[in-house]
């Protein structure tokens, strides 16, 4: 069984930092892609960036320039490094992973979320 926890959000005044983690256990080697989501108050839940197993990587428009996505192997970690934040990258962050699944369609797990929340 694959289970993501993601960390690392909090409260920072606009033109901040922060770090994502999302940390992967249970069947990792199954891993297809992971990917951070957002979902701001109102708003349907969008993708941010991700990550391919062979190391791919795609962003939305919004945060191109401005965030990273990246990964450590030997940790099955996730992270999500986002820079020059702005009041409108408020939600909750949410890491999601696409796994394979012998003999059957890929299967998808989230992690449980965390909140950032940027100042003006």
């Amino acid at each position: 069984q694959l289970q993501l926890v993601d960390s690392g959000g909090g409260l920072v005044q606009a033109g901040g930092s922060l770090r994502h983690s999302c940390v992967a256990s249970g069947s990792t080697s199954s891993i297809k892609s992971i990917g951070w989501y957002r979902q701001a108050p109102g708003k349907q839940r969008e993708l941010v960036a991700g990550i391919s197993s062979g190391g791919s990587t795609n962003y939305a428009d919004s945060v191109k320039g401005r965030f990273t996505i990246s990964r450590d192997n030997a940790k099955n970690t996730v992270y999500l490094q986002m820079n020059s934040l702005k009041p409108e990258d408020t939600a909750v962050y949410y890491c999601n992973a696409i796994y394979s699944v012998w003999r059957r369609p890929d299967g998808d797990v989230w992690g449980q979320g965390t909140q950032v929340t940027v100042s003006s």
